[in-house]
């Protein structure tokens, strides 16, 4: 687990799960896979075909997060994909207890498996299942009752382009979240959120980075900012994107775009 991260939307990264396969255009050029490449985490290709291999369960960090006390945001899994096909159940649910003993802190857990995730967030017995977790993860039983959804976690799916926004986020608006976010990164062209924004409560955009980038239309961003801005919708804009780093904070218009959910002020203070 990183204390601090380069994402600047989030203030720390939690990895229980690393490793990951491609699923859409957008994980064309993924940054995670270039890393664990690099470091030699992983050595093969993030297809479905090396799956079993790549993805890696790490059960010696689900109790990380209980050593931070002051309130943060937590990326949940920015090395791969908390709702991957390869990650049973059984390890979502001591994953989700070890958010449940830590309500200080805002965990945000982005997808681009939705359908996966809502499998598993609407199963009648989870709230069982979570709490026998926290018992195990805790040696102690729950003074009350788990609450669902948890308050302190956000869920949020991926979508780079139209096609991937039709499919992912019918499937978002539809499960019982306190936060639903999307994160059109990398956009890869132009999007119409309205649909589903009087359903999400953030949205957030950015190019793609990295060798090979695809470039990013401001138009389109614009496009976005625009939406949100006439539905009330908070908007960040993380990065313009190509093969170097963009200046910080990158200006859409002349200004930065960096609003959050009100949600984290009541965790913050």
């Amino acid at each position: 687990m990183s204390d601090g991260s380069r994402i600047a939307w989030t203030d720390a990264t939690w990895n229980p799960v690393t490793g990951c396969s491609r699923v859409s255009p957008g994980c064309a050029h993924c940054y995670a896979e270039r890393l664990s490449h690099r470091f030699g985490w992983t050595t093969r290709p993030w297809t479905a075909r090396h799956a079993l291999a790549n993805v890696q369960l790490h059960p010696d960090r689900l109790r990380q997060p209980l050593r931070w006390r002051h309130p943060r945001r937590v990326f949940v899994n920015s090395m791969s994909d908390l709702f991957h096909e390869q990650v049973p159940d059984a390890f979502l649910d001591q994953v989700f207890a070890g958010m449940a003993l830590v309500p200080q802190h805002v965990f945000q857990v982005l997808t681009k498996r939705p359908r996966w995730a809502a499998a598993w967030w609407m199963d009648p017995v989870r709230c069982a299942r979570i709490t026998a977790a926290v018992a195990a993860l805790a040696e102690r039983l729950l003074a009350a009752p788990l609450p669902w959804p948890l308050p302190h976690v956000w869920l949020g799916v991926s979508a780079e382009d139209q096609r991937c926004a039709a499919e992912h986020l019918p499937i978002l608006t539809a499960l019982p979240t306190a936060v639903r976010f999307v994160s059109c990164e990398p956009l890869l062209g132009p999007m119409d959120l309205q649909p589903w924004l009087d359903r999400l409560d953030w949205v957030i955009a950015g190019g793609e980075s990295g060798p090979g980038a695809r470039p990013c239309d401001p138009d389109w961003v614009r496009a976005l900012r625009d939406q949100c801005a006439a539905a009330g919708v908070p908007f960040f804009f993380k990065q313009w994107g190509g093969p170097r780093p963009d200046p910080e904070p990158p200006l859409l218009d002349g200004r930065a775009w960096a609003e959050i959910p009100v949600a984290w002020a009541a965790f913050k203070g």
